[in-house]
């Protein structure tokens, strides 16, 4: 079954003179256009494409790649605005179209908004809605402590970011427990530190404990290197120094130095390691 708005692999039926027609469902074909052909592309070679819909609401296929597909959230550039809704770019040559009735606020010209991707039941057309949060959190969390997601932040609280986890979830990031810097729209990977009860999910910007522990000793032993085997701070240090030095919390950095003394990599002094 074809996935509009999603990439699909198809086999490549004919030729003709304005592309290659590329056989889908029941016989339908789609066609790629010219400008996507390639001189190893041969009758009956399987290519994978993105399918769409075109101003005729045709299907159509591209190698093109866009910045999101359907059931993913980004945030796009408007490129325009008229009777209809904002049009966004979205890495094709096709624009995304929000409506009016999926802005959550007036969309503008050259401003940047966070949108979900989906196709509507109706038209079988890809829009977008900034109105991203009524699909997200839809879903209870297969998930637990300590696994691996990809997030994207999307606004900041008096608390901590707000992300969407997976495309699918909520979640949060808390000031308090960031080590690293993290920008508003842009992917960044999260470890689960726990799925809450109403399904969200209190997320961290650094993965297990035991990993943390492991590398922030490796990159101390690195700096001790860089500065002939010794640095003025311990486990007496200001946090605040410590996180300017090695992004990270002080009792980290004191499991840290521990685990490098019990290896007998370090000696601990007052007010300063040195590597042995």
């Amino acid at each position: 079954m074809i996935k509009i708005g999603n990439y699909n692999t198809l086999r490549i039926s004919r030729f003709v003179d304005f592309g290659a027609y590329l056989a889908g469902d029941n016989g339908v074909e789609i066609l790629l256009p010219n400008k996507y052909i390639t001189e190893e592309m041969a009758i009956g070679q399987d290519v994978e494409v993105f399918v769409y819909t075109d101003s005729e609401d045709r299907l159509i296929a591209t190698t093109e790649r866009p910045f999101a597909t359907v059931g993913e959230f980004a945030f796009l550039q408007v490129k325009a605005v008229n009777r209809i809704g904002a049009f966004l770019d979205w890495g094709l040559g096709k624009d995304l179209l929000v409506p009016f009735s999926e802005q959550k606020i007036k969309m503008k010209e050259g401003g940047v908004y966070p949108v979900y991707v989906y196709l509507d039941d109706a038209s079988k057309r890809v829009v977008a809605s900034g109105k991203f949060e009524k699909y997200i959190g839809n879903k209870f969390p297969d998930l637990k402590h300590g696994d691996k997601v990809e997030i994207i932040p999307y606004a900041h609280t008096e608390i901590g970011y707000k992300a969407v986890v997976n495309n699918l979830y909520n979640g949060m990031l808390y000031d308090n427990e960031l080590f690293t810097p993290i920008t508003i729209g842009i992917k960044h990977d999260a470890w689960v530190n726990r799925v809450r009860d109403d399904g969200k999910i209190d997320l961290l910007a650094t993965g297990p404990a035991q990993d943390r522990i492991a590398d922030l000793a490796q990159k101390i032993i690195e700096k001790l290197v860089a500065n002939n085997g010794h640095l003025t701070m311990s486990d007496s240090s200001a946090p605040e120094e410590i996180k300017s030095e090695f992004n990270c919390s002080k009792k980290d950095f004191k499991k840290a130095i521990g685990q490098l003394f019990k290896n007998k990599q370090i000696v601990i002094g007052d007010g300063f390691i040195r590597q042995v």
